[in-house]
Formats: C-alpha cells, structure tokens, sequence
C-alpha cells in the first residue's frame, strides 16, 4: 500500500463509490490488522475510498475491549488476539465470513449507534435473503435466531452473526462475522461475547447449505438499501 499523505493533503479519491474486496485465502489477522490501520488512515486523509474487505481468518480468538479473563475457557486452543473493538471475547475460523467495513462515518452523519443499527439491518437482510430470520435482542449484542422453527426448544435462540466496531477519528473499522459453516465446536474455548445462557449457530446448520460465494452476493446486493452509493470490487 503506497504511503499515507499528510492529514492536510488535497483529496484526490472522489467518495461516492464504495471498494469491496474478496480474499480467497484465509488471512492471517495481524496481517488483516495492520492493513485496516493503513485503509482507515488513508481513508481520512481522503486518499483511498471507502472499503468493505471480505475474508476468512485461521481458528482463532479475538479479545475485544470488554472482554474478561474468565471467558477464554481453553487459552491453549488457538491463538489468542488482543483487538481494539468493543466488545468481548469471539471466534473467527474457515467457513466464517468475515466482514470488514471501513467507512467515513463523519460523512454519514457521523451517528456510530446509528451505525451499528445499519450493520444490523445489513446481516438481517442478507440471511432474509436465504429464508433466515435473524433478530435483535435488547441487551444482546450481534443477531439471533429462535431455535424453535428449526426443530430446537422453544424460547431457545442462538448466536448466528457478531457485531464488534471501532472508529478512529470517525472512520469505521473492525465490523462482522456471519456463521455460514463454521465447525461451531470451535466455539467452545471461550465464553461467546461473554454470554452462557445462549448458544451459537450457523446457516448450514439451520438446514441451508450455503457457500461463502452466496452469502458474498447476498452482502453485496443488499449493501446498497441499508448503505446506499454505488460499488465498485475486486478479489485477491
């Protein structure tokens, strides 16, 4: 990535198209890390476009701002990372997809709850688009599914999507994780986002054999509704 300009420096990036990027391979997240850290910069610097980067990471566990030591119930699982988003601990792995949103916030109203509502609102509409009701739940951070029309007990209701943000200086970055086909066994080395009395999901194991490719088409086809502008993508 070329050299971020002074703060001060003339934007030359016109900000009405939003880049996607698609990683094939799973990213390692030091590597995932150290490239939002240079996006988010540029971004403010007005050098480089706002960017949805889509990616898989190797089994790991993430720790977010909140995140308490008695929730990492197996430490020697996978590897551990101290992250800068809110929130707890969380579990990223192959079949997972991965979202992460880089966005000018000051230039969208500069609302981050408003924000969140819209990452929301994004994974509601693109697990509808597979006949999957995703909710939220006050209280509750990430979105849930009821069990019961899927065979399990009523009142039960799973995590299927992670929600864990920051902003620096009002550019966005961190974002989502969707469970598509995730080994959810995976899951059992931490407290998930600090909750016991719920489990985790996926799309796969609600009965809909998806892939990462449909889910992708599903993310990109419903940005444009929730975030509006135009796209503009690539794969690595």
């Amino acid at each position: 990535m070329s050299p971020v300009p002074p703060a001060d420096a003339p934007s030359s990036i016109a900000r009405s198209a939003v880049e996607w990027r698609i990683s094939d391979e799973p990213v390692p997240y030091p590597e995932a890390i150290a490239a939002m850290e240079a996006r988010v910069e540029a971004i403010r610097a007005g050098t480089a476009p706002e960017l949805v980067w889509l990616l898989e990471h190797p089994p790991l566990y993430t720790a977010g701002t909140s995140a308490r030591d008695e929730d990492l119930l197996d430490a020697g699982r996978f590897p551990v990372h101290r992250s800068g988003r809110g929130g707890q601990f969380t579990y990223h792995g192959p079949g997972q997809r991965v979202a992460y949103v880089m966005l000018d916030l000051k230039a969208r109203g500069a609302d981050i709850r408003a924000y969140v509502r819209d990452l929301e609102e994004w994974i509601i509409r693109t697990l509808a688009s597979f006949n999957i009701k995703g909710e939220r739940r006050d209280g509750r951070v990430g979105i849930w599914v009821d069990k019961a029309p899927y065979g399990g007990v009523r009142g039960q209701e799973d995590k299927i999507a992670a929600i864990g943000v920051r902003v620096r200086r009002w550019v966005s970055f961190h974002g989502i994780a969707i469970n598509v086909e995730p080994d959810l066994s995976h899951f059992g080395g931490i407290v998930p986002c600090g909750i016991n009395e719920h489990g985790v999901t996926s799309m796969v194991a609600l009965g809909h054999p998806v892939t990462l490719e449909d889910v992708d088409s599903a993310l990109i086809a419903t940005w444009p509704a929730v975030f509006g502008g135009p796209l503009r993508g690539e794969e690595e």
